[in-house]
């Protein structure tokens, strides 16, 4: 942010950073999933971050959500730890092979399959 913007404008801002944050976190806490469906979109349209920088900054906000729905899921015993171990390992990996797939892949084609993703699991979830 800019030092000109005042304290009226970083306050408007640091708001807007919260609400946003609020809203993927009942996401996240909701559906287990989802916090980066509204934090990246926000982050590219509300702050004009670079999808690159939107998506890494949506990670680190998204960590803490994890977390906190993670304490909640844990301690009601939903945790099925055989499958979560398999689940995790898979996602390191492939979260490796995504974050470098992100370098060469251009805004346009990540978000025409994230599109595509959103319309597939939006099928799935109508016709279970």
């Amino acid at each position: 942010m800019s030092i000109l913007i005042g304290k009226k404008g970083k306050n408007k801002a640091i708001f807007k950073e919260i609400s946003i944050g609020f809203v993927a976190g009942i996401i996240s806490g909701l559906f287990a999933a989802g916090g980066g469906m509204i934090v990246v979109p926000a982050l590219v349209h509300i702050f004009k971050l670079e999808d690159a920088k939107a998506r890494a900054t949506s990670i680190l906000a998204i960590l803490p959500m994890v977390i906190t729905s993670g304490i909640f899921y844990y301690t009601n015993n939903y945790i099925n730890w055989d499958i979560g171990i398999k689940c995790a390992i898979g996602g390191i990996i492939g979260g490796v092979i995504g974050a470098k797939l992100l370098k060469k892949l251009s805004s346009k084609i990540l978000r025409i399959l994230f599109i595509i993703f959103l319309i597939y699991t939006a099928i799935r979830l109508f016709i279970q």
